[in-house]
């Protein structure tokens, strides 16, 4: 669980990323999952994407992803979510946990 003053960080640092997955009709399958899952061990933030034909909302994506991935949602913002999820042997972003 993220404090508010790293989730605060974390926004910031993923202001200046780019959108890396958008989730579209095809909804959320196990490939999409395995796929974020290995980003967020290399990344640890990520941003993604739902587009108006999936069916989710961004907040359900978000939840349904966190919950299947182990992360945590930094922030949803109309269509776009920043997931986070801290690699223990690896780590890229340096915020305090």
């Amino acid at each position: 669980m993220l404090t508010s003053k790293q989730r605060a960080a974390l926004r910031g640092i993923a202001a200046a990323e780019d959108t890396i997955f958008q989730i579209g009709k095809g909804g959320i399958s196990d490939t999409l999952i395995s796929e974020i899952s290995e980003a967020l061990r290399k990344r640890e933030l990520i941003k993604l994407r739902v587009l108006d034909n999936s069916g989710y909302t961004a907040r359900e994506a978000a939840d349904e992803i966190a919950g299947k991935t182990d992360s945590d949602v930094v922030q949803v913002i109309g269509s776009r979510f920043v997931l986070f999820k801290r690699n223990p042997k690896e780590p890229v972003i340096n915020i305090k946990l």
